[in-house]
């Protein structure tokens, strides 16, 4: 029996029907990143299946109990991260996991131990009695987990955990989601980092408009929009038409060209044939190529392959930067 399973799930806010037969099956002890641009369904369908929105329509279990009529069941056996983190900034992170553990029916002393080991196992002993208001980013994003976890739940929502922190915290949050799904823990992530579903996730479910669109891992999304991917970036911007006639020679699909970096990339069956030719035909045409090089596709490609969605996001130096919803 699988971890998470939804079947035809509709929610409608109004006249907007925000889920539209939605369906998922994860597998126990997997991560599955929920992807999709924004509006398209995903914070619903997490609190659906946490039991924090009623469905208008289909069903859903959860640790092998349905989320409409056990509820008390499925929130016993759940751990949720919100989007903006739950911990009180005034008590220590210390008083907090022993609140959260009070808050779970815990005894003082075993709220207590749990409380400590947590802090151990999230790497915040040292911090442990300080103020919350005192944690960075990355810290606050650590208690925020472990007080989901006060009671080892089996499954594990995790709605965009790492939005917001800088590229080090991100990496801490990752470390801790690969631990507790190799201790057994089933994950459902959403995020709008799809570097971040491509290094936790084994399965990848695509919504868009609340429906799926694709599913399956990341290596056979990327198989879907062809093989590897040709990039040449011209030292001229004012060459960037003519390098993309000469790559459109080797594929069937056009070329994608990006005038801010001067880069021309397509899809190509034969690497090696296609590296070794288009070298010899860039420069016949006179073309200065500054890099050349074969990859596979990104995550990133196969979204916008997916659903066209691309939207705007404040980088670390708060300079805005076009990404993938």
């Amino acid at each position: 029996m699988p971890a998470i399973l939804a079947e035809g799930l509709r929610k409608r806010y109004g006249s907007k029907e925000v889920l539209s037969g939605f369906a998922l099956s994860v597998r126990e002890g997997t991560v599955c990143g929920l992807l999709g641009p924004n509006g398209a369904g995903k914070t619903t369908a997490v609190r659906i299946l946490s039991t924090l929105l009623r469905p208008d329509g289909g069903r859903a279990e959860v640790a092998g109990f349905d989320v409409r009529t056990r509820q008390a069941d499925v929130r016993r056996r759940i751990g949720l991260v919100g989007q903006n983190a739950a911990v009180d900034e005034v008590l220590s992170g210390w008083q907090n996991l022993v609140m959260f553990g009070r808050l779970h029916h815990l005894g003082t002393r075993a709220a207590k131990a749990r409380a400590t080991e947590l802090l151990g196992r999230f790497g915040l002993d040292e911090t442990g009695k300080k103020p919350v208001k005192q944690y960075s980013g990355g810290m606050r994003r650590r208690l925020d987990i472990a007080a989901s976890l006060i009671l080892a739940p089996p499954v594990l929502f995790l709605d965009e955990p790492t939005t917001g922190l800088d590229p080090r915290s991100r990496n801490e949050v990752w470390s801790m989601v690969r631990e507790l799904v190799a201790g057994g823990t089933t994950v459902l992530l959403t995020t709008q980092y799809l570097d971040e579903a491509d290094q936790l996730a084994g399965q990848i479910c695509v919504l868009d408009s609340g429906r799926v669109t694709a599913e399956g891992s990341p290596g056979q999304l990327k198989s879907e929009i062809g093989g590897d991917r040709l990039d040449v970036v011209v030292h001229d911007a004012a060459d960037l038409a003519r390098a993309a006639g000469v790559l459109a020679r080797y594929s069937e699909s056009p070329p994608e060209t990006d005038a801010d970096e001067r880069r021309v990339s397509v899809a190509v069956r034969d690497r090696v044939t296609a590296l070794t030719r288009v070298a010899g035909d860039l420069a016949a045409e006179g073309i200065t190529a500054e890099d050349i090089g074969v990859r596979r596709p990104t995550l990133d490609e196969v979204f916008l392959h997916l659903t066209g969605h691309k939207e705007k996001e404040t980088d670390l130096t708060g300079r805005k930067k076009e990404v993938v919803a």
